[in-house]
């Protein structure tokens, strides 16, 4: 009885225990069926957040981009039509020149061609003809003389007139030899300004423009070399003795920190500005400013060459200004190029040319047989 128990006891057992875990399955299973739900939709609700969040971040940015490029193209526009103005300004002014030029061009070919005709048609003696070819060639030297500025036409005419009457050896045309004499040293006391010679010095300022140094940006200083054998002069020696040891490593730090503060003195340039402006100009800027001071230049130049000096005066008055405010002054070249400038502005000067009266009175007078 007692060895069949225990054999039976697990029989009975076993099939009782079986549907258990059948019975307890749905109760473990299905909630957390829903909790894995949950936690997917809820990681996908966090990313699709997330992306949500970089997307506006991200549309946030090509916005400010996309004003900062509309601000940037606004004011590329804005310079480009002030350019394209001042470009304009110059060809208008241009042209004015170019036409008054021809006009006077074009008048003084008239008036040589009716002096010619005029000469060809009279029948006159010899002496007729020279004093009247040597009114002529006064009366165009004076005109000449007028358009180009210079007295070199007007006293090569004289010269070659006192000349050619000098040969005639005639009495009736002395009184106009001595006219002529007095007339060319009027002409040759006239200081007129040498206008081959300004240019030069025009074109030899705008070369030097690209090296000359700005105030914003000071052209560095090479620091003087050092003695040979200063160094280790200058440095205190070692002791002999013990008890030298404390005096001479305060003396070797004192002379550590002179060396140190010497070299962060050659680090650090401190430069008094008087003009505010200056000290403003941003490195893109200065290249800018080197070409608006070369046409300044340039339009002088031209100026000078039309004989317009009261242009001239302006524009050199411009770029001497320009030079004052925005360029070192304590600079070598600097100084040399705004002398240049106050060079070619002083002697650029309108200068009235003496008129030969006295001599085209003479000839008046000896034509007419007074």
């Amino acid at each position: 009885m007692n060895e069949s128990n225990p054999t039976a006891a697990p029989a009975s057992a076993e099939p009782a225990a079986a549907p258990a875990p059948a019975a307890a399955a749905p109760v473990i299973t299905v909630p957390g069926a829903w909790w894995a739900t949950l936690a997917v939709l809820g990681g996908l609700v966090l990313v699709a957040i997330t992306l949500a969040l970089l997307g506006q971040q991200r549309i946030k940015s090509l916005e400010q981009e996309l004003v900062r490029r509309q601000q940037d193209s606004q004011g590329q526009a804005i310079e480009a039509r002030a350019m394209a103005q001042q470009a304009q300004e110059l060809a208008r002014a241009a042209e004015s020149k170019v036409a008054l030029l021809d006009g006077r061009v074009a008048e003084t070919a008239l008036q040589r061609t009716q002096l010619e005709e005029l000469i060809q048609q009279l029948s006159r003696s010899r002496d007729e003809n020279v004093l009247a070819d040597v009114d002529a060639a006064v009366r165009v030297a004076v005109q000449q003389s007028a358009i180009t500025g210079s007295a070199e036409p007007l006293a090569a005419a004289l010269r070659q007139s006192e000349e050619r009457l000098a040969r005639m050896n005639q009495p009736r045309v002395e009184r106009v030899r001595r006219a002529l004499a007095r007339d060319l040293d009027r002409v040759r006391a006239v200081a007129v300004s040498d206008i081959a010679s300004l240019t030069i010095k025009l074109d030899e300022a705008i070369r030097t423009v690209d090296e000359l140094p700005l105030l914003a940006q000071p052209e560095r200083r090479p620091a003087p070399p050092a003695r040979p054998g200063a160094a280790a002069a200058s440095a205190p020696a070692a002791p002999a003795s013990a008890a030298g040891w404390w005096p001479w490593l305060q003396a070797q730090g004192a002379w550590v920190g002179e060396r140190v503060w010497g070299e962060v003195k050659t680090l650090v340039r401190v430069t008094r500005i008087e003009q505010p402006e200056a000290a403003l100009i941003a490195p893109e800027q200065a290249w800018f400013l080197r070409e608006n001071l070369k046409l300044r230049l340039l339009n002088a130049r031209l100026a000078l060459l039309s004989r317009q000096f009261d242009t001239a005066q302006a524009d050199l008055r411009d770029a001497t200004n320009a030079l004052d405010r925005y360029f070192d002054r304590s600079a070598r070249r600097v100084v040399l190029t705004a002398d240049l400038v106050r060079q070619v502005a002083g002697q650029a000067r309108q200068v009235n040319l003496p008129r030969p009266d006295e001599t085209l009175a003479a000839l008046s007078a000896a034509q007419a047989g007074r």
